[in-house]
């Protein structure tokens, strides 16, 4: 049965640079994109499962792959991915997710640094791999991705990172580590909206927050407007209670000027297990209004799904912890790999099931398989 070539998605990975000379070439670089997607998707982990996924499916993949030397060795995969240009891969990566139309305009962007555990190399002296995800959560898809040396080089990465998002319309949620100055005034310059958490790395920010409400929310926050919401979610033997409490007349709060900031958050949070309880705080800066402190929380909440929804899904569903790969550029192109099968498998909307049974699926149907890699309805 012939099968057209899949000239959705797949198309923007031929763009790729190739890093092999032309001479002695035998496998095409857009074959192999195809062939590793593929495999990640039905549930390959490393290049000898890619080979070997290859091979059991050559008859298949001949109906609109070239493959003029037939399936690469694992050693090909290995070679080839390990020296293929990230920014490259990168790029386009964005000019795939533009075509999947998962423009950012409206939606909660989530970001987050991971690490590779298992990608360190003590012979050749190589630390763990450091990779920080820009996560969609309203649609549940990788919008972007980049490594940096260590966590504390995030706030050097997050910049370029921005530069490769549409963040027109879009809300931008952080940890502390990057409520700087810059990164809000990059999000601002670029349309975007931010909710940034505060700690002791923004001191004189920090302690003015906490005078205004540990101090200022006693007797009722009198002589000061704010919004107030509370959310009770209980379940699995535990209560959490959430309190979340808006400002937006912050003169003389900030002790220095915060590009587009217009409001302050506190969200305090009493968890109990069994007789256990324990309560913490915390403090937020923003360019949203402040007069709605359920959107408040809910962004707050909801920049925690790149924890439970992308990273977790890496290391549970994809064994990214536990993957030896490591040498050259091998490591963060098989990590975007993997993130390409998770964009695709989240993407199809034709098959109400999990990740995991749409993983097995896609392994006995190719038609369910080729659905995914072009995203035709």
């Amino acid at each position: 049965m012939e099968h057209k070539a899949p000239n959705g998605p797949m198309r923007f990975f031929s763009k790729i640079d190739d890093p092999r000379c032309s001479q002695g070439r035998r496998h095409c670089l857009s074959d192999m994109m195809v062939i590793a997607i593929c495999a990640l998707i039905c549930n390959a982990d490393g290049w000898e499962d890619i080979e070997t996924f290859g091979r059991c499916k050559e008859k298949w993949f001949k109906t609109f792959l070239e493959l003029p030397h037939g399936i690469p060795s694992h050693d090909t995969f290995a070679r080839v991915f390990a020296r293929l240009d990230p920014d490259s891969f990168e790029t386009c990566f964005k000019e795939w997710m533009a075509y999947l139309g998962r423009a950012s305009n409206g939606r909660l962007i989530a970001v987050d640094g991971k690490t590779l555990r298992r990608s360190f190399d003590t012979a050749s002296k190589k630390a763990a791999l450091h990779m920080i995800n820009a996560w969609c959560v309203t649609n549940q898809t990788v919008l972007g991705q980049l490594v940096c040396k260590g966590k504390e080089n995030e706030i050097t990465a997050m910049p370029k990172l921005l530069e490769l998002l549409d963040l027109q319309g879009a809300v931008i949620t952080a940890d502390a580590m990057h409520c700087q100055k810059s990164i809000a005034e990059h999000i601002t310059k670029a349309g975007g909206d931010y909710l940034l958490q505060v700690k002791g790395n923004q001191p004189g920010l920090h302690e003015s927050l906490k005078l205004l409400f540990d101090k200022g929310l006693t007797g009722d926050c009198q002589g000061v407007e704010y919004d107030f919401k509370e959310d009770v979610d209980a379940g699995h033997g535990r209560i959490e209670t959430r309190r979340c409490w808006t400002c937006w007349n912050i003169e003389g709060v900030a002790p220095s000027h915060w590009p587009g900031l217009e409001s302050v958050a506190c969200i305090k949070r009493v968890r109990q297990v069994g007789e256990q309880t324990s309560t913490e705080r915390h403090y937020y800066i923003s360019s949203l209004p402040g007069r709605d402190a359920a959107r408040m929380l809910n962004l707050s909440r909801g920049h925690w799904g790149i924890e439970n929804q992308l990273h977790w899904r890496m290391d549970v569903v994809f064994g990214e912890d536990q993957r030896r790969i490591r040498k050259k550029h091998a490591a963060e192109n098989y990590t975007r790999l993997s993130r390409i099968a998770l964009n695709l498998l989240k993407a199809d909307t034709s098959e109400r099931k999990s990740i995991r049974l749409k993983r097995k699926l896609a392994g006995w149907d190719h038609n369910f398989l080729l659905h995914l890699i072009t995203q035709e309805k």
